[in-house]
């Protein structure tokens, strides 16, 4: 069985120093690690666990134990299942440059689709769990850190799509984004179709009408307006106070 050092020990949460040190991309620095090893090791031994315990305090548990550290050692997640929710989230979307081949020779658009889609479909075998999820997101001690991760999650679907844009349309694109995301992830865990076509679907359409909406409206403050509304629309709908 693993000791853990108090030096390991990370009391803050696991993003609370790392993520906020570098809020944006940069071409000659890597991101610097979110999680200690401690900390990396447990909660990728508990999301295996999701499937069938859901993100419960039960599949932390089993997390440090297969991970070879004391019972004890889930103290170190101040935030309990929130930690587990957050970690599926950062993981994910960390993984997207890796696991979705971007070309040139596409579109800025296509290769948003492209992204979204994988990100979404990196939720399958735990979307039966992810209303659990949206439930512990939702929460008002635990929101500003949801929101902000969306907001991390269309940037960087953007960033990765080639989108190089410098003027007011960069707000615009990725407050439209995440509330495509929201919108389409909620449909994702309702959705019983065949390899999740109806989903697929449901993205498209969305996709389109903001492409539609965007033309249509021209101005960047109605459009930001809209999309807003938006992404409250599908927070309402999962349950937040607004």
């Amino acid at each position: 069985m693993r000791t853990l050092r108090a030096g390991n020990l990370l009391c803050r949460g696991p993003s609370q120093t790392a993520v906020r040190q570098r809020p944006y991309h940069s071409y000659e620095h890597d991101s610097p690690p979110v999680y200690t090893a401690a900390e990396d090791a447990i909660l990728a031994a508990a999301i295996p666990h999701v499937p069938s315990q859901g993100f419960t305090n039960s599949a932390l548990s089993s997390g440090v134990r297969d991970a070879g550290y004391p019972d004890v050692s889930a103290n170190i997640f101040p935030d309990g299942v929130f930690s587990l929710v957050r970690y599926h989230l950062i993981t994910q979307r960390q993984a997207l440059g890796k696991t979705t081949p971007i070309t040139k020779s596409t579109s800025i658009l296509d290769n948003v689709r492209a992204l979204t889609l994988q990100r979404l479909r990196a939720s399958q075998p735990i979307i039966h769990r992810w209303q659990e999820a949206l439930a512990i997101l939702a929460m008002s001690r635990h929101f500003p850190e949801s929101m902000r991760e969306l907001a991390l999650l269309s940037d960087e679907i953007h960033f990765l799509a080639g989108d190089t844009s410098v003027d007011t349309s960069w707000y615009t694109k990725r407050a439209g984004l995440a509330a495509i995301y929201a919108s389409t992830e909620m449909f994702m865990t309702q959705d019983r179709s065949p390899n999740f076509k109806e989903t697929e679907e449901f993205l498209d359409r969305r996709l389109e009408g903001a492409r539609s909406l965007s033309t249509f409206l021209g101005d960047a403050g109605q459009w930001t307006g809209v999309q807003g509304m938006g992404i409250i629309n599908a927070l309402r709908s999962k349950g937040v106070r607004i």
